[in-house]
């Protein structure tokens, strides 16, 4: 089984190289990224914190 993760970039992501969040899904985990710097880790959350996430509105 392969462990390598597609990568998708967030549509709030800039063009400018400025702002970079990347997504990946997984079987148990949604993993999220700055990919301006790929020496960081990624940061991974359970699909039901992911979902919980997505519905917080910005005011």
């Amino acid at each position: 089984m392969s462990t390598t993760l597609t990568w998708f970039k967030s549509s709030y992501s800039g063009n400018d190289s400025g702002n970079c969040v990347e997504v990946a899904t997984g079987p148990h985990a949604i993993h999220v990224r700055d990919s301006k710097d790929l020496t960081v880790p990624f940061l991974s959350v359970s699909p039901a914190a992911w979902s919980a996430f997505l519905t917080y509105t910005v005011v």
